[in-house]
């Protein structure tokens, strides 16, 4: 452990679930609405969050700790490290597990649930429903089996969405869609999801999907983002998926991630955004009023962000996969079991339509990757997608109520967040 700091900073210990880059985003968010709103110096360490610490690499955490693995050894390594880095309070979105080991450590915990429509009795010995404080996000509609689960929270605060500094949502609703000839911004978020054998499966399909129907609609620029697997990347860069664009056109394909404020400024300048439906991407985007295609979904909850989505923009602009991949029907219907159970159909589906006959999962733990060229995509499917794709565009290009999902939800949760931090720090001794 390094030496404990010096007593002027308030410690506040930070992590986000390892599932995508949602949670990082958020904490991004809420790191900078602390800093912002305190009064005293604050000093962050992180626990975990290695697939997020890129995107939060511009937000001064001092130093990242990794937890090993297992439920006893994890618990005594966070014992240790609030003893000797002094934490005073924690702020934590999405890991439950993680919430509940800093609770039991003695260190008054913020928990943040961004999706807290997602819950049924089958997640409920997952949730932290004791921690000081469980903030869950505004959401547009809240099925009677959540509202069940969070009856049982201690205490229950409602924020308002909580994402980056994109502004506030416009006073004048945007509706103009894109046209061709313009600038998209292909976003592929939560590929490395917990126990999955092989996450280049979704890219797989639906990155030369996208890209063959954005050549086809007409347009110029694209760049490729999310947290897309380095090998895949760099074959993306290379021109590893060739889409021939239309007569006399030309596009321009680039790819890599980007820091949350440089994807936020890509953000404010593309003409649209087609995204792999992860709740913070899609509220980030309609803050700024961007006209947003939501692409096939990878999990349980971007079904519902989708639809949320489609249902607060009053357009059709979800791309769903074809019935030969899976059934969003039986997914949902099997949510009841616990989440586990429906992503399973999900990662089974889009493992089968990638053309690979290896389970979804390997021992809980992921395997090497195969080149993305050594298996291919069923071609039926990714004309489908394409064709999917192509359909939302022009959906898209009528326009829409853009900024209709950050209306509902609000955007306003950094800051609500921040203040509830802070308000136990003015509450909490500080460590002898």
């Amino acid at each position: 452990m390094h030496p404990a700091p010096g007593p002027a900073a308030d410690t506040i210990a930070v992590t986000g679930v390892e599932f995508g880059w949602g949670s990082s985003g958020k904490l991004s968010a809420l790191l900078a609405a602390l800093r912002e709103r305190s009064e005293r110096p604050l000093r962050f360490v992180g626990l975990g969050s290695g697939l997020g610490r890129p995107l939060l690499a511009g937000q001064g955490i001092e130093r990242w700790y990794d937890l090993p693995a297992g439920d006893g050894p994890a618990r005594a390594a966070v014992a240790e490290f609030v003893r000797d880095e002094r934490v005073r309070a924690a702020l934590v979105v999405l890991d439950g597990a993680a919430a509940t080991a800093l609770e039991g450590a003695g260190v008054p915990t913020v928990f943040v649930d961004s999706l807290p429509f997602l819950w049924t009795e089958g997640d409920r010995d997952a949730l932290p429903l004791e921690v000081s404080a469980y903030c869950a996000q505004r959401c547009v509609e809240l099925p009677d089996a959540s509202r069940e689960v969070l009856g049982s929270v201690r205490e229950l605060r409602w924020v308002e969405a909580v994402v980056g500094s994109a502004g506030p949502v416009p006073a004048h609703p945007r509706r103009s869609g894109p046209r061709p000839g313009g600038r998209a911004l292909v976003n592929l978020g939560g590929l490395r999801a917990p126990e999955l054998a092989d996450w280049t499966r979704y890219p797989r399909i639906v990155v030369p999907a996208v890209l063959a129907a954005l050549a086809a609609y007409g347009a110029h620029e694209v760049h490729v983002a999310g947290n897309l697997p380095r090998e895949v990347v760099e074959r993306l860069a290379a021109g590893m998926f060739h889409v021939k664009p239309v007569a006399g056109g030309r596009m321009t394909v680039t790819a890599g991630a980007l820091p949350h404020g440089e994807f936020l400024a890509r953000l404010a300048e593309c003409e649209v955004l087609l995204t792999s439906p992860g709740l913070t991407t899609l509220l980030e985007a309609g803050s700024l009023g961007v006209a947003t295609v939501c692409l096939p979904p990878q999990n349980l909850s971007q079904i519902f962000n989708g639809r949320f989505h489609s249902r607060a923009v009053g357009a059709d602009v979800r791309v769903v996969w074809p019935s030969t991949v899976l059934s969003e029907e039986t997914v949902m219907a099997l949510r009841s079991d616990g989440e586990d159970a429906a992503l399973r159909v999900v990662y089974d589906g889009i493992a089968a339509a990638s053309h690979d006959g290896t389970p979804h999962t390997a021992g809980g733990a992921p395997v090497p990757h195969r080149a993305p060229e050594a298996v291919g995509p069923r071609p039926e499917v990714l004309a489908a997608v394409r064709d999917g794709v192509l359909a939302a565009l022009r959906t898209a290009e009528r326009g829409a109520d853009w900024g209709g999902l950050a209306r509902v939800t609000g955007t306003g949760g950094a800051a609500q967040v921040a203040d509830v931090v802070l308000a136990i720090l003015a509450r909490t001794p500080t460590p002898a």
